[in-house]
C-alpha cells in the first residue's frame, strides 16, 4: 500500500515547513532549507517491502543537513540509496564529496553527519533500511558510504537495475514476495560492498552476481523444504557445489548458514503474529525447514538471545523494538528485553 505525502494542496507559505515534516517524518530527523522563494509542489510515495521502505521523491532545489544533534534525536541506525533519475546532487560525508547525476547512486549514513545540496528540480528514489538488514561489517559499509556508483556499468548496473524493477513494481507486490525480493536487494548491495573490498570471485562478477541473486531467490521460495542442501540447489542452477560454495565464500558465510539465517528470520516473525493466529513453536519451526525441536531452540536463542517461547511470549506484550520499557522488572519482560540487545 502506497503512502503519499503531497504539498500541492498545502499553500507556497507552508510548504517549507510541510515539506520539512515530511522528510524527517518519511525518513530521518533532518534539517531542509528550500532553495526556491516560492516553493514547487513536491512529493513523497513510499512502498514498505520487508526490511526496505522504497520511496519516490520529486521536488525543488533544496539543500538538506544530518547534523549531530539531529542523530541524537533518532534513527543513527539506517542507510540510505539515492538513485538520481533527474537533476544533480552533492552528497558531503566522511570528508568525501560526490557528485550525483542521472543514473548514479550513492549510500549516506544516518549515524554520522552529511549534507546534501539538489540545485535544481530533482527526481530520485531513495531506499532505506536499517544497517543490520545487511549483513556485513562496519568496515565493509564503510566502503559503499558516500561513493558515486555509476549504474550503466559493471556490478553496480545490476544493484541500480535489479532496485529500480523493486520500486517500479513495489505498489503490487504481495507482502510475502516483496519481502523476499527486498532481501535479495540487501544481498545484492552486500555483495557490491565485499567487490569493492577485493573479495568478489574472481571470473565474470556480473554474472556470478546475477547467479547468486537467482539461487538466494530459489532458497526463499524453498525454506520450508527440510532436504533443501547445497547439493540440490546446485543441481537446480545447474552449477557445481564447489562453485555454489565459492559465491558464498566472498560475503563470509555458508550456504547452509544463510539458510538457516533466513528460516531463523521467517521463525521470529510467525511466532510474533497475533494470539489469535499463533501457532506453536514446533509448528512453526516445522513449517520452515526444521526437523529437530532442540537444534531449532539452541539456533534460535543462539540468534536473538532469547529462547523461542519467550520470544513468541513477548507478542502477547506492548513490547517491541520501538517500545522496550526500562528496567525490566519481571523475568518473562527481561527476556523479551534480551531479544532486543537490551541489557537487564
Amino acid at each position: 500500500m502506497s503512502v503519499v505525502l503531497d504539498t500541492t494542496g498545502v499553500p507556497s507559505a507552508d510548504r517549507a515547513e510541510y515539506w520539512h515534516e515530511a522528510l524527517s517524518r518519511t525518513f530521518i530527523p533532518l534539517d531542509v532549507a528550500l532553495l526556491e522563494s516560492a516553493p514547487a509542489p513536491a512529493t513523497i510515495t513510499s512502498h514498505r517491502l520487508g526490511a526496505l521502505q522504497v520511496s519516490l521523491v520529486q521536488a525543488g532545489p533544496q539543500w538538506v543537513e544530518r547534523s549531530a544533534g539531529l542523530i541524537a534525536g533518532g534513527g543513527e541506525d539506517h542507510l540510505t540509496l539515492a538513485l538520481q533519475h533527474r537533476g544533480t546532487a552533492r552528497l558531503v560525508q566522511d570528508g568525501r564529496q560526490v557528485e550525483l547525476r542521472p543514473g548514479t547512486f550513492a549510500i549516506s549514513d544516518a549515524g554520522r553527519p552529511f549534507a546534501k545540496e539538489l540545485p535544481e528540480p530533482f527526481v530520485f528514489t531513495a531506499f532505506h533500511w536499517p544497517r543490520s538488514a545487511v549483513g556485513v561489517s562496519e568496515e565493509d559499509l564503510r566502503v559503499l558510504i558516500a561513493t558515486a556508483f555509476d549504474a550503466g556499468t559493471g556490478t553496480a548496473r545490476l544493484v541500480a537495475t535489479y532496485l529500480e524493477c523493486l520500486s517500479r513494481s513495489a505498489d503490487s507486490m504481495e507482502p510475502q514476495l516483496a519481502s523476499r525480493l527486498a532481501t535479495t536487494a540487501l544481498d545484492l548491495l552486500a555483495a557490491l560492498a565485499h567487490e569493492r573490498r577485493g573479495r568478489f570471485v574472481p571470473e565474470a562478477p556480473e554474472a556470478a552476481l546475477a547467479t547468486l541473486a537467482r539461487v538466494k531467490d530459489h532458497i526463499l521460495g524453498h525454506l520450508g523444504d527440510p532436504d533443501l542442501s547445497p547439493e540440490r540447489i546446485a543441481a537446480a542452477h545447474h552449477v557445481s557445489v564447489r562453485y555454489l560454495h565459492k559465491l558464498f565464500r566472498f560475503e563470509g558465510v555458508t550456504v547452509a548458514r544463510w539458510i538457516q539465517r533466513q528460516r531463523l528470520a521467517m521463525c521470529r516473525r510467525d511466532l510474533a503474529r497475533p494470539a489469535a493466529g499463533r501457532a506453536t513453536v514446533a509448528a512453526v519451526s516445522g513449517r520452515w525447514g526444521f526437523v529437530s525441536a532442540s537444534h531449532f531452540s539452541r539456533a534460535f536463542r543462539a540468534a536473538y538471545g532469547v529462547p523461542p517461547r519467550e520470544w513468541q511470549a513477548c507478542a502477547g506484550t506492548s513490547l517491541t523494538p520501538d517500545t522496550v520499557p526500562l528496567p525490566a522488572d519481571k523475568p518473562r519482560q527481561a527476556a523479551c528485553l534480551s531479544g532486543y540487545g537490551v541489557a537487564v
